[in-house]
């Protein structure tokens, strides 16, 4: 039977991204797009080997992060070359004993799906031949870079995508003929296949949008919301909270608001956590003795942390002139020192528990508001900071994330701008659920939306 060869095209240097380092190693929900896009891969059934062509001057990088993965299927990393079709010509002939079904993906198309994994591979039963494409949604015009010369029918357009799949002979075949033409130019393997096997019939697999590829530094924004909404989906799917019950947590802030439904939903779930506040246990988390004291008691106690929830924050609203000195200090140091100093005493805990930090911020943080400066701005403070911890402690193991709940109906909030309507507000209930359900996830450095509509 003919095995299935996932071939993972690595070889791009990211010149359109602008970048020092080549877009497959940048890193997205604590691993690399490189490691995201073999992962799929590794996991699909259909897929026998996989195969990794990469720059050969990132080869002993690609070498280190295959080590540094439980993968069993990577058998191959060959070198690519100057062009990409360099790279699909290297796979050719690294397996020219074996003549597998060749599948071509690039790397920096990390969310690509099981489903059209399997697509392809169930096609190649059929066709020599397989593309991957979704239909335009935009008008598509051809020019002479000046003037519009013809507007072809949106309906017969495609974008096309990767993966690119054929049978061994055929795309050897195809690259034979190329490669004898001295007029040889190539973006793609299908199209190599299109000219010089004119007679080959290509079998269209549909696409999705969400396989998108990487190729502007606009495009990694996107991409780390994806990766959270894909991997948020996959857990309300699955209902695993029973994985979380034998877990230690600590929870900050725990007297009111989030905090304490934290603390109601954990018990419900059967998941042993401990509370602290200025009212519990006299923690103030701008004070670093305090937390320190709290989080060893919980430790003596039982012998490990699993997880560290912080939702201690102060809001005042009032223009920033007419704050109190006293205030101000207030907001300050519960807001950003006592972020700073549940991550500093929490670390040697969650190091050794591979655990989970969480953070809280709010949807302020992308654009300062108009009499609470200080909270918006420490609260974007916290993305800052969550994102930047995240890749430091990312070779420890440690999970950091932040929660970003739309309004949600608390006694804060109440008290700085009073009674509003029900209909408009999440409720403290539903921001803990998440914000529990969040701790299954296995990304990291990732701003975590909680909206009204996805909790309705």
């Amino acid at each position: 039977m003919t095995t299935n060869v996932g071939v993972i095209l690595a070889g791009g240097v990211g010149n359109r991204m602008g970048a020092s380092r080549p877009k497959q190693f940048f890193k997205v929900a604590g691993k690399t797009v490189l490691e995201h896009t073999i992962d799929v891969f590794e996991l699909n059934e259909a897929i026998d080997e996989i195969a990794i062509v990469a720059n050969p001057f990132y080869i002993s990088e690609v070498e280190r992060i295959v080590l540094n993965n439980p993968w069993r299927k990577v058998k191959k990393i060959i070198q690519g070359g100057e062009e990409r079709y360099h790279s699909s010509l290297s796979a050719i002939r690294a397996y020219q004993d074996e003549k597998p079904n060749l599948i071509f993906h690039d790397a920096v198309r990390p969310l690509v799906s099981q489903r059209i994994i399997n697509d392809v591979a169930g096609a190649l039963e059929k066709y020599a031949a397989i593309d991957v494409a979704i239909p335009s949604a935009d008008t598509i015009i051809e020019t002479d870079r000046s003037f519009i010369q013809k507007i072809p029918d949106r309906s017969r357009l495609m974008r096309g995508q990767t993966p690119q799949a054929f049978r061994y002979d055929t795309i050897r075949d195809a690259y034979t003929l190329a490669l004898a033409d001295p007029a040889f130019s190539s973006t793609d393997d299908c199209g190599v296949v299109k000219k010089y096997l004119p007679g080959q019939e290509i079998f269209i697999v549909q696409g999705e949008e969400s396989n998108m590829k990487i190729t502007y530094k606009e495009d990694i924004f996107l991409l780390d919301k994806l990766f959270q909404i894909k991997t948020m989906d996959s857990i309300y799917l699955s209902t695993s909270i029973d994985a979380l019950k034998n877990k230690i947590g600590v929870i900050f802030g725990a007297s009111s608001g989030i905090g304490e439904d934290l603390v109601k939903q954990c018990a419900a779930y059967g998941i042993q956590v401990y509370g602290f506040s200025r009212s519990i246990g006299n923690v103030d988390v701008a004070d670093r003795a305090q937390v320190k004291a709290a989080l060893q008691q919980v430790y003596e106690r039982h012998k490990k942390i699993d997880f560290v929830i912080n939702t201690s924050g102060v809001l005042y609203k009032e223009p920033l002139v007419a704050m109190e000195d006293e205030k101000i200090d207030t907001i300050i140091n519960t807001n950003y020192l006592g972020m700073v100093n549940v991550a500093l005493t929490s670390f040697p805990y969650l190091r050794e528990t591979q655990g989970h930090l969480l953070f809280f911020t709010s949807s302020s943080y992308t654009r300062g508001r108009a009499f609470y400066s200080l909270y918006s701005s420490t609260k974007a403070a916290v993305v800052n900071f969550v994102q930047a911890i995240a890749e430091e402690w990312d070779n420890d193991r440690i999970k950091v994330n932040c929660i970003n709940p739309e309004r949600t109906k608390t006694q804060m909030r109440i008290k700085n701008f009073g009674m509003e309507p029900e209909d408009t507000l999440l409720t403290a209930e539903q921001v803990a659920t998440t914000t529990i359900k969040s701790l299954l996830a296995d990304f990291t450095g990732q701003v975590i939306d909680v909206k009204k509509e996805n909790n309705s």
